[in-house]
């Protein structure tokens, strides 16, 4: 990112971390009013692991204090958006959640470290200023949980959609299934998360989750920084207030949602067909569920 010019026609990008943090799953920078946060893993495809969770509350809670900031574009580096949760990476701190015989101290736990990945995304929704988030390749189930908590999305022709949790024995738990009823409608949220299919970027257009589709990812990540920039000009106080007003109708009911699936997950996550989803996804197999 170069950067826009300024009053004096000179460009200038801030440091990447206003806190002095050494990120490691995204990077930020600032150009004038308009910061962006890119995704870059380390995780294959910018899979989210631990990092991720840590880190993406510390970085959106320091750009909604910056009042310097008054849009964002959130996007992911190279050829994909993400991947969605790291299962490789998170799986070994789960091992004791998990088992088959937990007892109701290790539950609570999972239940204490659910709700702790979904404040994550939560800060995302959160922010006062809108994010603009700008899709390509895939974006595959915690990365429908991450723009479904931005205010708008965009697509380039290429980016492929899916709310695959259920395809590894998951109830989605990060905010899809909260938060996307209103964008897309409560049919095709249904479709999205009991089928676990891929929709491409046309479909997507077609039925809200992305307000428009544009050629490449360079197409895209200009026309969402182009947006941010026509929000930057806009009264900031003003701007904050439209989206305070807009979130109220849909605040508590998300977060009631949430609550809800994450005492779900931690009671009924733990399953031989979980079992059997990470083995298959290891192996490179389709899996087998039996319903146990």
């Amino acid at each position: 990112m170069t950067g826009t010019e300024d009053t004096e026609g000179t460009h200038e990008t801030t440091p990447a971390d206003p806190a002095g943090r050494e990120l490691v799953s995204m990077t930020v920078e600032r150009t004038g009013h308009v910061a962006e946060v890119t995704l870059v893993g380390p995780g294959k495809g910018n899979a989210m692991g631990p990092d991720f969770w840590r880190e993406l509350p510390l970085v959106f809670g320091d750009l909604d204090a910056d009042p310097d900031v008054r849009a964002i574009v959130l996007t992911g580096s190279g050829n994909t958006f993400s991947y969605g949760l790291d299962l490789p990476a998170m799986l070994p701190s789960w091992s004791d959640y998990l088992g088959g015989d937990a007892l109701a101290g290790p539950r609570r736990e999972f239940l204490d470290e659910i709700r702790r990945m979904q404040d994550s995304v939560t800060s995302v929704a959160r922010t006062r200023k809108p994010v603009i988030a700008a899709v390509a390749g895939w974006c595959v189930g915690g990365g429908v949980d991450l723009i479904a908590a931005a205010d708008m999305r965009l697509a380039s022709a290429d980016a492929r959609f899916s709310v695959r949790e259920v395809k590894v024995a998951i109830v989605a738990d990060m905010g899809s299934l909260q938060r996307l009823a209103p964008i897309i409608g409560d049919g095709h949220l249904r479709e999205l998360a009991l089928t676990g299919r891929d929709i491409d970027a046309a479909r997507a257009e077609r039925i809200g989750l992305v307000n428009d589709v544009h050629p490449d990812r360079d197409a895209v990540l200009e026309a969402a920084r182009a947006t941010a920039r026509e929000i930057a000009a806009n009264p900031p106080l003003v701007v904050q207030g439209v989206k305070d007003v807009l979130s109220v109708n849909t605040e508590h009911q998300v977060h009631t949602g949430l609550r809800h699936v994450a005492t779900w997950n931690a009671a009924f996550l733990p399953s031989k067909d979980l079992n059997e989803a990470v083995q298959a996804f290891l192996q490179r197999r389709d899996p087998e569920f039996t319903g146990e």
